[in-house]
């Protein structure tokens, strides 16, 4: 499953697709380097998911691996609640959310369709908040994004695609300081 695009990759791509590209370079190298606040308050709220102690209720499965052998994506689902047919993706704080976090919800309903599993409906869960934002079953117009999206990813090259650096991302990226395309902090450090 090599040639899979992680689900947790989408909204990163979105967000400056030069990102995943560092991601992989930095992956290897010791998290406190690159990881901002924002990112350590998720991975400590994203704990009990993963470790699968989130939930106590039998009818939730958490931290399940998926895949799509017609999409080429792979990833994991934080919860699924089987007798509501429900599909959550968890999320610290949610101040908007985002296309790529949609893209990665979408892909999550797909793969768990593939794999034989009912799902009827979709949210997120803000940690921070307690609160559940219902999303939309996505359509076949929606699919068709998706698909389009994901080739879009597949052919990028960063040593040789045109970066339209955005100051105001930049600032915001964890890799800010790391990289070789702006000039800018990140507002973490």
């Amino acid at each position: 499953m090599s040639d899979y695009i992680p689900l947790s990759t989408l909204n990163d791509f979105i967000f400056c697709p030069y990102s995943i590209y560092l991601h992989s370079v930095y992956m290897e190298a010791d998290e406190d380097l690159y990881k901002a606040i924002p990112q350590t308050k998720g991975t400590i709220a994203h704990k009990g998911v993963d470790e699968k102690n989130g939930s106590t209720r039998k009818n939730d499965i958490m931290s399940l691996p998926v895949y799509s052998d017609e999409l080429k994506i792979s990833g994991k689902i934080d919860v699924y609640k089987q007798d509501k047919h429900l599909l959550i993706e968890r999320k610290n704080n949610l101040k908007r959310i985002f296309r790529g976090q949609i893209y990665q919800l979408w892909g999550q309903y797909f793969c768990m369709k593939e794999m034989g599993y009912e799902v009827d409906k979709l949210a997120f869960y803000e940690i921070s908040t307690h609160k559940m934002i219902d999303v939309e079953l996505p359509g076949d117009l929606d699919k068709l994004e998706l698909i389009g999206f994901i080739k879009r990813f597949k052919e990028y090259n960063p040593a040789s695609t045109m970066l339209k650096v955005n100051p105001n991302k930049c600032m915001h990226c964890i890799y800010c300081n790391l990289c070789d395309k702006t000039e800018a902090d990140n507002v973490y450090t």
